[in-house]
């Protein structure tokens, strides 16, 4: 019976050492969205702080950023648009997909 035990506690670390990995998604769109989009979008993506004032900078909480597709976001993330630069050579694929997700959950926020 104690050797019952003693095998359960090693499976029990095991599946809280998932758990982290699990947890870090959202933390890591967060730091992709800190690193890439703040300085013009701003914490909240309104765009309202003086470098994305003065360069008019979207709302990314607004109705006309948010009704556009993923496809559409990750496209402008990739290949920019107007003044903003592309990040397509700097972000993987994945990254820009979780920047999508991201930019989604401002809109919640708002």
């Amino acid at each position: 019976m104690r050797h019952f035990f003693l095998c359960l506690i090693p499976a029990g670390m095991w599946c809280c050492l998932g758990l982290p990995t699990a947890a870090q998604a959202p933390s890591d769109a967060a730091r992709i969205y800190k690193a890439n989009c703040v300085l013009c979008h701003s914490a909240d993506g309104s765009g309202g702080n003086p470098t994305g004032k003065a360069l008019n900078a979207k709302d990314l909480r607004s109705e006309d950023v948010q009704k556009q597709s993923d496809a559409e976001l990750a496209e402008v993330i990739a290949k920019g648009r107007g003044k903003m630069p592309a990040f397509g050579a700097k972000l993987k694929p994945d990254d820009v997909t979780k920047l999508v997700a991201y930019i989604r959950g401002l809109a919640n926020k708002k």
